[in-house]
C-alpha cells in the first residue's frame, strides 16, 4: 500500500523536502491530473513545511494511485530524498 508508505515517511518527508523541489512535485502532480487547480493553490502561499504537509496528505487521501504518482515524481526530482526516505 503506497498510501502507508507515505504516511510512515511522512514526517521526514516535512521536515526534508526543499522548497524547488516540492514546487516541481506540486507541478508534476497538477500535470498528471493528481490535484486540482484549488488544491495546488490552497498550498501556494504556505510555508515549506505547510506546503509538504498539505501535499503529502491530499496525495495519500487520494489512493494509491495518486501516492504512487507522488513517490515517481519524488524519484525523478530528488533522488537522494527518495532514497533516504526508502521509497526507491
Amino acid at each position: 500500500m503506497t498510501e502507508e508508505k507515505l504516511k510512515s515517511v511522512r514526517t521526514q518527508f516535512v521536515s526534508r523536502v526543499s522548497e524547488p523541489v516540492l514546487q516541481k512535485l506540486l507541478d508534476k502532480l497538477l500535470e498528471c491530473g493528481v490535484i486540482t487547480d484549488d488544491e495546488m493553490d490552497l498550498s501556494g502561499t504556505a510555508k515549506r513545511a505547510a506546503k509538504a504537509r498539505v501535499v503529502i496528505d491530499t496525495v495519500r487521501r487520494k489512493g494509491s494511485e495518486a501516492s504512487s504518482a507522488l513517490i515517481s515524481a519524488l524519484c525523478e526530482e530528488d533522488q537522494w530524498l527518495s532514497t533516504e526516505l526508502n521509497l526507491t
